[in-house]
C-alpha cells in the first residue's frame, strides 16, 4: 500500500473508490465534513496526471459539492492542493461554515473562518462518528 493511503487510513476512510481517485473521509476533521481526494497514479506533478483523472476530477467534484451542502450545508468549500508534506497530487477538501454545525449531537467548529482554514485546528471525533460520517456521506453518493 502506497504511504499515502496508509497516513489517511484508507482501509478505514475510505468513502469511495473512483477510475482514478480515492475520496477519503479526513481523519481530521478540520470542520465537518472534510475531505481527501488522493489521485490513483501517485504522480508528484500534477502536470503529469493522465488526461482521464482531469476530466474525471470535475464529475467527483460536482459529487462531493452536492453531498456535503445536501447533508451539511455547508457555506462555501475550499480545495486545498499543498503537497508539501505529502508529495502526491491530493487535495484536501474542507467545507467552510460562517456558524457552528451540529452532527450526531457534536458541535463542529470552523475555526479558521471567514479567512483560510486553520489546518491546525481540529474537530476530534471517535471512530463510530468517523464511520457514521462515511455512511452518510455514502448514502448521498448512492453507495449502498
Amino acid at each position: 500500500m502506497q504511504p499515502i493511503l496508509k497516513k489517511f487510513d484508507y482501509d478505514n476512510l475510505l468513502i469511495k473508490e473512483y477510475k482514478n481517485w480515492y475520496l477519503l473521509l479526513r481523519k481530521e476533521q478540520v470542520t465537518l465534513g472534510s475531505l481527501v481526494l488522493i489521485e490513483k497514479s501517485f504522480k508528484t506533478k500534477y502536470s503529469e496526471i493522465s488526461n482521464e483523472s482531469f476530466s474525471e476530477f470535475g464529475i467527483i467534484i460536482k459529487e462531493i459539492e452536492s453531498a456535503l451542502k445536501s447533508l451539511f450545508n455547508y457555506d462555501k468549500i475550499n480545495y486545498l492542493m499543498l503537497m508539501m508534506v505529502d508529495d502526491e497530487v491530493h487535495y484536501h477538501i474542507i467545507p467552510r461554515y460562517s456558524q457552528d454545525i451540529i452532527f450526531n449531537s457534536i458541535s463542529f467548529v470552523d475555526n479558521g473562518w471567514p479567512a483560510l482554514p486553520d489546518m491546525s485546528y481540529i474537530n476530534q471525533v471517535e471512530k463510530m462518528i468517523s464511520q457514521k460520517l462515511i455512511k452518510e456521506i455514502q448514502n448521498k453518493l448512492g453507495i449502498v
